[in-house]
């Protein structure tokens, strides 16, 4: 079984100086935390959540019926995998280096990777996608988008964060993949559990089967809230603005971790990879405060995920590198 490794929070707590988040580093976005700090969470739901569905359909110009709601990006992704499996599907395809829920669901359904994404029956893609914050392969995608029928997922976590670049798919081949938003990250509110996914076009029968793969009321009313508010013209605005200040500060990280020496890896996102010249002792440096996402859990080993941060988090880091050389030194 493939281990769930994320970042963010973990048994000490969250770190004070957190890179190993992608949540938006200018979060949380002010009108969406009081949105969800407003939210009445003293009643269900609406359990067809037909006002967030029609929200949701207006912002992407879909029709409703292509929208299905889901707990958070991780449960539709064993939802999605659990129903493939059920259809008959048994071989994967990620890229190389990915995000671990997809392996880790396919794991627990029996399905198995394959190397070609021609041979996959299902496919996940994510663009940009992490750790790298690269692009997917046009050649790879061309592939998964041939006459040959397969379920491909399109995982849009940080194509609000995308700082350059243009997505690998067309606006055609987007309406033929299945299209996985979890705007929490985006927002700088990964505590707040819930997503959605579109689908492709003429699949809303298919919607329907997920939908009764659920349990009932997947989103709680700070979800909803959440979700909600993210369709508003405003919340828009203030994460492409967003993009603006995160492109200095990636500059900003890049350029303090090339100049220590480390290798910085290309990337379109307000993330990526940077290798350190030496080993990195990350108890210590996570006694300082500090916390990074090791990318070994991805395939790249002696690797580490940094997102952009505020520059007090930045001088934080670069503080922590100096007083860890000291130590070696002596």
């Amino acid at each position: 079984m493939t281990p769930r490794i994320h970042g963010g929070g973990d048994h000490l707590g969250v770190a004070r100086w957190d890179f190993s988040s992608n949540a938006n580093g200018c979060g949380p976005c002010p009108l969406v935390l009081r949105a969800v700090q407003e939210a009445d969470p003293s009643h269900y739901p609406d359990p067809s959540y037909a006002a967030l569905r029609s929200a949701l359909a207006g912002l992407h110009g879909v029709e409703p019926a292509r929208v299905l709601l889901a707990a958070s990006a991780s449960e539709c992704i064993q939802r999605l995998t659990a129903w493939r499996w059920r259809a008959g599907d048994r071989r994967f395809w990620t890229p190389t280096y990915a995000y671990g829920d997809y392996a880790h669901a396919a794991a627990a359904w029996g399905l198995v990777r394959v190397k070609e994404p021609g041979l996959a029956q299902l496919a996940w893609l994510c663009d940009p996608g992490s750790p790298l914050g690269q692009g997917e392969s046009p050649d790879a995608v061309r592939t998964l988008l041939n006459q040959t029928p397969r379920t491909v997922v399109l995982d849009r976590a940080y194509t609000p964060l995308r700082l350059k670049g243009d997505s690998a798919l067309s606006a055609e081949q987007t309406d033929r993949v299945w299209q996985l938003w979890s705007p929490n990250k985006a927002l700088g509110l990964t505590g707040v559990r819930a997503a959605y996914a579109l689908a492709p076009l003429g699949a809303q029968p298919d919607v329907q089967t997920l939908e009764s793969l659920a349990a009932s009321w997947p989103i709680g009313a700070h979800g909803e809230a959440m979700l909600r508010a993210w369709t508003q013209p405003e919340v828009q605005g203030w994460v492409a603005a967003s993009r603006a200040t995160l492109t200095q500060w990636t500059q900003a990280l890049s350029d303090m971790l090339v100049g220590r020496g480390w290798a910085w890896a290309p990337s379109e996102a307000a993330h990526g990879c940077a290798k350190p010249p030496h080993a990195l002792d990350a108890t210590a440096l996570r006694a300082r405060g500090i916390k990074l996402r090791d990318a070994a859990s991805f395939g790249l080993p002696g690797w580490w995920r940094l997102s952009a941060q505020r520059p007090e988090a930045l001088t934080a880091l670069d503080t922590a590198l100096n007083g860890l050389a000291l130590e070696v030194a002596r």
